[in-house]
């Protein structure tokens, strides 16, 4: 078989480079929007944006750019791995992704601004572009020079150093997938999906203090074990074998359980601490069902619209209160009574704050989720 002509593959490899110069400017773009302060909420009174033309749906052209990005990622794939190696087919696909899906997955990230979308919404939505950018720019790079198709090894390597060009082009797809979700999920479905992933969280740090307050104490409370302890694991050192994972294990339970008198009244705190911490946890269940899944598509653009910023305030005090419950956690671990009571009052300070966030629908206006929450802030409070 007759080899491509030398200008084909000449012209192939300088657009190769200028569409790889482009996507290093684009990632760069979209970086800098990764970068802007998120501590600043978006301003209540911003004014209201034009209606001589309907607005960009950030979203869709996000969704339609990354689906057209995976349709020409794959036709790239196939075209550098089969017989013959066209040169002229490989440019046109390539001239397709930089003349049209490559600058309108950018421009929807741009347009995906903080008052219509939300602040987290806008980072999500660029870092998750800017990973498709850069798995594409990969791919090109598996692009041959020399006139031939990929090799095995070139096309099916797996490893980070010498990854083929078939496992680039599923990390493409994943990424473009994930661009594509996001779309589909909408401002609602990406809150709920984020809260979901917080409230399993809390969940599983629920569950572990739950085992930590069920271990019983050794016999002997006043720590007069430590030496045995010590001596165990200088003879497991000094043994012919030491399983790492037996060594992390005993570490890890190696906690101070509460003493039997519980002179401290730890256990007290720990029961009220689940007790309330499951509460969180249904709280975080309710807003997904009676808040986040009910957002509208796009935020509301008037001017007296508060629902960007209550997001934005809503947004950080969830995700803080996992990190919270984490500290809270390790207080109890170190059976300190102090510790533990200024822990839980951070804790259970924020869930009322997020709570009086969410306790107004979006419309601004109180609803049966409003008495709800009125209730779960009154027990939430309860001395115990």
């Amino acid at each position: 078989m007759a080899p491509p002509p030398a200008d084909a593959l000449k012209s192939l490899d300088s657009l190769i480079q200028t569409a790889s110069t482009l996507l290093a400017q684009l990632q760069a773009v979209l970086s800098e929007i990764q970068q802007e302060p998120s501590a600043k909420p978006p301003s209540d009174n911003s004014p209201s944006p034009s209606t001589s033309s309907a607005p960009l749906d950030a979203l869709a052209l996000a969704h339609d750019s990354a689906s057209l990005v995976r349709a020409h990622g794959t036709k790239v794939s196939l075209l550098i791995i089969n017989e013959p190696f066209a040169p002229s087919a490989i440019s046109s696909v390539v001239r397709e992704l930089v003349a049209g899906p490559v600058p309108a997955i950018v421009s929807a990230a741009q347009a995906c601004t903080s008052d219509k979308y939300s602040a987290a919404l806008r980072r999500e939505l660029t870092s998750r572009c800017r990973r498709v950018l850069a798995e594409l720019h990969g791919l090109l790079q598996k692009v041959p020079k020399d006139g031939k198709v990929l090799a095995v090894d070139k096309k099916s390597g797996f490893t980070p150093e010498d990854r083929g060009s078939i496992p680039a082009t599923g990390i493409l797809w994943a990424a473009c997938d994930d661009v594509i979700n996001l779309a589909k999920g909408g401002v609602g479905g990406f809150y709920a999906q984020k809260t979901g992933e917080w409230r399993d969280t809390l969940k599983d740090i629920m569950e572990e203090m739950k085992e930590w307050g069920d271990e019983e104490p050794e016999d002997d409370e006043d720590g007069s074990d430590d030496d045995g302890d010590v001596d165990d694991l200088a003879d497991q050192l000094g043994g012919t074998h030491v399983d790492a994972q037996d060594m992390i294990d005993d570490l890890m339970n190696s906690q101070p359980t509460i003493p039997r008198s519980d002179p401290n009244r730890i256990r007290p705190r720990l029961e009220s601490s689940l007790k309330r911490l499951r509460l969180v946890i249904l709280f975080y269940e309710a807003a997904i069902k009676r808040r986040f899944k009910k957002l509208p598509a796009l935020l509301p653009a008037n001017a007296e619209s508060k629902v960007p910023s209550r997001l934005h305030y809503v947004y950080q005090v969830l995700q803080k209160l996992p990190n919270r419950f984490e500290d809270l956690t390790g207080a109890f671990y170190e059976l300190q009574p102090q510790e533990i009571d200024e822990a839980m009052e951070r804790c259970f300070a924020d869930a009322v704050a997020a709570s009086q966030l969410l306790a107004e629908n979006w419309n601004g206006t109180a609803d049966e989720f409003s008495v709800w929450v009125t209730k779960f802030q009154a027990e939430i409070n309860k001395a115990e």
